[in-house]
């Protein structure tokens, strides 16, 4: 398959992590590619913060115990293994009992609009079992996968069924397209009026199509990439709240910590003392860094 190369396992704390370069034809739909397992199974239970992504997550072992969205009723997943993600605005709690393997994939919000073939605004702020989104051959692929124990064999039965649903998907709007990027390029700083003048669309329409297709209104997907430029700046060291505040786009200080406390449960200071690994905090003792990294992109 073009673009594949040798697979690559490293030690990552209490993961196994694997990875090998993406296939030429699912680049430009995503943003992270990865399988793990632990070494040791040790339950867990991390809060899960908004990334601006779609995630698709084959599970090859052990099921989680409950991914709950909070702030949404009746959010709570229940027994969940292979699951899909849409774009969210707050955090989740996702618990596991141990022995977790699994491939995480995300996709950037149009690639996963094109993948799974269905409005994104059905996705947002859910965990979904695979088979409710790509149908009752996601199961079957996921049960190969799982008795298959070569690694790169998964990889290869998992590219074949993503390019094979991406050829068919349905093809996002231009104008929601460069509306996205207008947005992500500046993490979140261009105004939506701004954005809508330059697609020729009145806000309204801007807002609904935008929302079918990414799953976030303009509004609130600007708000998200806001909190995640700030989320980048706090990972690289950033020490003053007032400088990154003024950096992406805050009013001041305390709207900042309203925004983290709305969008991830939890404020700057706590995020930078926590345990974290791409957006996952530790709750539990159990929760250790490598446990976080396997659950980030859920």
């Amino acid at each position: 398959m073009t673009g594949a190369g040798p697979v690559e396992i490293a030690r990552l704390g209490g993961l196994w992590r694997v990875t090998r370069p993406w296939h030429t034809g699912l680049r430009p739909y995503l943003r992270s590619y990865v399988g793990y397992w632990e070494a040791v199974a040790t339950p867990y239970e991390a809060r899960l913060v908004p990334t601006g992504r779609a995630t698709l997550l084959i599970s090859l072992a052990e099921p989680f115990s409950q991914v709950r969205r909070l702030g949404v009723p009746d959010a709570g997943s229940g027994n969940i293994g292979s699951l899909v993600v849409g774009l969210e605005d707050r955090p989740a709690i996702c618990t596991h009992p141990g022995g977790q393997e699994a491939i995480r994939v995300e996709f950037t919000p149009l690639g996963a609009y094109r993948l799974f073939g269905l409005p994104m605004s059905e996705l947002t702020n859910l965990a979904v079992g695979i088979r409710d989104v790509l149908g009752p051959e996601a199961g079957v692929l996921v049960e190969r996968m799982a008795a298959t124990p070569d690694w790169a064999a998964r990889f290869d039965l998992l590219d074949a069924a993503l390019l094979a649903r991406l050829e068919h998907g349905p093809q996002p709007t231009p104008e929601v397209g460069h509306a996205w990027q207008l947005l992500a390029g500046s993490a979140g700083a261009v105004p939506i009026a701004r954005i809508a003048a330059e697609v020729g669309w009145s806000q309204g329409y801007l807002t609904r199509r935008f929302t079918q297709q990414i799953g976030l209104t303009p509004k609130t997907s600007a708000r998200v990439l806001r909190f995640r430029h700030a989320v980048a700046l706090l990972g690289r060291g950033a020490t003053s709240l007032t400088e990154i505040s003024m950096a992406c786009g805050f009013y001041d200080q305390a709207h900042l910590n309203r925004e983290f406390r709305a969008i991830a449960g939890t404020t700057p200071g706590q995020m930078v003392a926590s345990r974290r690994v791409e957006g996952a905090v530790a709750l539990t003792t159990s929760a250790n860094l490598s446990k976080t990294a396997s659950t980030a992109g859920l």
